[in-house]
């Protein structure tokens, strides 16, 4: 029997020699990922240096555990401009909760993160009072944009979501459905935010680098799988 050898690329043999440890942080084509499956590293609770103890890791996923006490929500430590953010997440009955971006933390100034960062929403629209208000429904741009199509599961049920910010371009994805596509920071995006309820805070929306945040709205709720890709 005869054998033929193939010359493997550099990458590949790099990654052969690397920890299997090593393997799990390299991701192919950019991204990256932003919570590791086992411990709150890269997080912190928002105007504090960690993250607090209702939120902990269970089961691969960040869990909000609101028994635990505290509060606040868990931000990255790092913030982004353009940026491909991927995530699941799930709620429980009558829960609400969000994905906020472009957050620009300074408690001094801003007493909480939704006072400078737009937000995807998360919620069980059945289930929670917000579900009956418009632009307040699961994968709305919160008070800003309702989705185009509702494709959000039953509760408890996990859910994807991609949010790409590329130049001003935003699009929301919920479960593998464009539901909003926006443009940031124009004339359109100043007279949404002048009427609606972020009007009273007037640095809503302008930044255009921030941390993403999952909220604390007091309510449990699951997130997992979170990566991105700086764009």
């Amino acid at each position: 029997m005869k054998y033929t050898l193939i010359a493997l690329p550099a990458a590949l043999l790099l990654m052969a020699a690397l920890p299997l440890s090593k393997h799990n942080n390299m991701t192919a084509e950019g991204w990256k990922p932003l919570f590791d499956g086992k411990t709150t590293s890269g997080w912190h609770t928002y105007g504090k240096s960690r993250a607090d103890a209702q939120w902990e890791v269970k089961d691969g996923a960040l869990h909000l555990d609101k028994s635990k006490g505290g509060g606040g929500d868990l931000l990255t430590d790092k913030e982004y401009g353009n940026f491909d953010l991927k995530l699941e997440w799930k709620i429980a009955p009558k829960g609400n909760s969000g994905l906020l971006f472009y957050v620009h933390e300074d408690p001094a100034k801003y007493q909480e993160a939704y006072y400078t960062g737009p937000e995807m929403q998360v919620l069980d629209n059945d289930g929670h009072p917000d579900g009956k208000i418009h632009k307040h429904r699961a994968g709305d741009l919160y008070d800003l944009i309702p989705c185009s199509k509702e494709t959000v599961k039953p509760v408890g049920e996990w859910n994807e979501v991609e949010i790409i910010s590329k130049d001003g371009t935003l699009k929301l994805f919920l479960n593998g459905t464009n539901v909003v596509t926006t443009t940031l920071w124009d004339e359109h995006w100043k007279n949404m935010v002048a009427n609606s309820k972020f009007r009273q805070w007037p640095d809503f929306g302008t930044f255009k680098s921030g941390k993403i945040d999952l909220q604390d709205h007091g309510n449990e709720v699951w997130y997992r799988n979170i990566k991105i890709k700086e764009l």
